[in-house]
């Protein structure tokens, strides 16, 4: 403890040089002060753990060290955008507008338009159309409209129409026919199913059979196939069974 030995010599020398009554008195207590001061210092020094100490300083420190921010969580993948134009759904109902094929066109695919459409060109698909389909084109495929109308159309394919169809001459069909009414004056292989009347004209070639109300046919008309009024009001099965039991 050489800093508290120095301490003490320096104390002495500064008491010494002080009024020579006090010098005495003075030395003793000077003395006593710096025996007490190093006793105590040193019992604190030695009651200290530095290992302690320094343990609980790492602790502080490691307390103290800022933790980093969680890594941001990865942004939503963006939702996927509309299309550019999205079809209209078809409600059933028919509208005004009228689309046009024009003659140079030509389409592959399925087509659907709750209007009227008129066909100039050639589609190869299936045509669903809540309006009038005029057909003078080529087609592919099936065709159900309101109401179907060919003139010198080439269609392979069906031919459904829920009210009237009308085949013009030099029309080709080679698909079955269903409608309410038919009137044909072009070429048709395949069945004809109509609920009401059929009218074959006299440019008409129907190589298939005839399921109708009624049918008219015209001079100069051909048919190779079946005719069956099956829609009419009287069945003629009906008839001449009744006939047999009333003849017994």
């Amino acid at each position: 403890m050489g800093f508290f030995t120095d301490l003490k010599e320096d104390i002495s020398q500064a008491v010494n040089e002080m009024v020579p009554e006090e010098t005495e008195n003075t030395a003793k207590a000077v003395e006593e002060v710096t025996e007490g001061a190093k006793t105590l210092t040193e019992e604190t020094v030695d009651s200290l753990d530095l290992d302690a100490l320094l343990d609980n300083l790492d602790k502080e420190q490691e307390e103290e060290k800022v933790e980093p921010a969680p890594a941001p969580a990865p942004a939503p993948a963006p939702a996927p955008k509309a299309s550019f134009y999205e079809a209209p759904k078809n409600t059933g109902k028919a509208t005004d507008e009228t689309a046009v094929i024009t003659g140079g066109m030509v389409i592959k695919g399925d087509l659907s338009s709750t209007g009227s459409l008129e066909v100039l060109g050639s589609i190869t698909g299936n045509i669903t159309i809540n309006g009038k389909l005029n057909i003078v084109g080529t087609v592919e495929g099936d065709s159900k409209a309101a109401e179907i109308y060919c003139e010198g159309a080439k269609i392979t394919g069906e031919v459904n129409s829920q009210g009237s169809v009308k085949i013009g001459q030099s029309s080709v069909i080679i698909g079955n026919i269903f409608a309410t009414s038919a009137v044909i004056a072009g070429a048709v292989k395949g069945d004809i199913d109509v609920k009401g009347p059929v009218v074959l004209d006299t440019t008409a070639i129907v190589m298939g059979n005839i399921k109708s109300k009624s049918v008219q046919i015209n001079n100069g008309a051909v048919i190779e196939g079946v005719c069956s009024q099956c829609y009419a009001d009287v069945s003629p099965t009906t008839f001449f069974d009744e006939f047999k039991k009333k003849s017994k």
